[in-house]
C-alpha cells in the first residue's frame, strides 16, 4: 500500500484539509483508502464518519495517535493517507515516517509562516529515509490568492529552495465547507469545482510517482 504523510509543525497551514481531499480522490479513485487521524483533535475522523454512508468515496478513520495503529488497518488497504499531529517534528512522526512513500508538507504565503516551517523541514531531512532519498518530500503553497504580490513573492522564494513545490492551492471557502460536511472538491464535477481541481494535478501526479 501506499502511505502519504501529510504533515507540519505549523499551525494552521492546511493540514486537514489536504490530507482529506488527498483521502478522497484516492477512494474517489476507486482505491481502499484509509486516513490515519494522528492529531488529538480528530478532525480527520469527523469528516470520515461523515461520508460513511457514501456509496462511493468513503474512508475508513483510524486512530493514529495509537502505538499499534497498523494493526487497524485492512490487509487490501491500497492508499493510506496520514494526517500528522500539529506542531509534530520529525521525531514525532518517526513510525509514520518508515513506512511513508512521500511528505507533503502545507505552507502559507507569508514570510513569518515560511519562517516557521524551516526548523520542521530541517528535522525532516536528518531523517534517515530522506538523507538517503529514499523518503520523496514536496512542498504546498496553501491558501494562495495569486492576483497578491505577496502570494507572488512566497512561491518565489519557495521555489529558490531544494524541496520542490508540487502545488499551488488557491485559497477559497469552499475548502472549509466542504471538509466540514464530510465532501471535499473530488466529490463533484462542476466547471467552477474542476478549475480547483486542476491546482492539485501537479501534487498528484508527483505522488503518483511515489513507491
Amino acid at each position: 500500500m501506499k502511505t502519504i504523510i501529510v504533515a507540519s509543525s505549523k499551525g494552521g497551514v492546511g493540514k486537514t484539509t489536504i490530507a482529506t481531499h488527498l483521502a478522497a480522490q484516492a477512494a474517489q479513485a476507486g482505491q481502499r483508502t484509509v486516513i490515519v487521524d494522528a492529531d488529538p483533535q480528530g478532525s480527520s475522523t469527523r469528516w470520515a464518519q461523515r461520508r460513511a454512508g457514501m456509496a462511493n468515496g468513503a474512508v475508513l478513520p483510524v486512530d493514529g495517535t495509537k502505538r499499534n495503529w497498523q494493526k487497524s488497518v485492512p490487509d487490501d488497504t491500497q492508499r493510506v493517507i496520514v494526517d500528522g499531529a500539529a506542531g509534530a517534528m520529525a521525531a514525532d512522526l518517526e513510525s509514520f515516517l518508515d513506512q511513508a512513500s512521500a511528505v507533503v508538507v502545507p505552507v502559507l504565503p507569508s514570510a513569518l509562516d515560511i519562517e516557521a516551517t524551516v526548523p520542521f523541514l530541517n528535522s525532516l531531512a536528518k531523517h534517515p529515509r530522506v538523507r538517503k532519498g529514499q523518503l520523496p518530500v514536496a512542498l504546498i503553497a496553501n491558501k494562495l490568492k495569486p492576483w497578491t504580490n505577496a502570494s507572488q513573492q512566497a512561491v518565489a522564494v519557495l521555489n529558490e529552495w531544494s524541496i520542490p513545490v508540487m502545488g499551488q492551492l488557491r485559497d477559497s471557502q469552499a475548502y472549509v465547507m466542504l471538509t466540514g460536511l464530510g465532501k471535499s472538491l473530488f466529490d463533484y464535477n462542476s466547471a467552477q469545482i474542476r478549475e480547483h481541481q486542476n491546482d492539485w494535478q501537479p501534487l498528484l501526479k508527483w505522488l503518483g510517482k511515489a513507491r
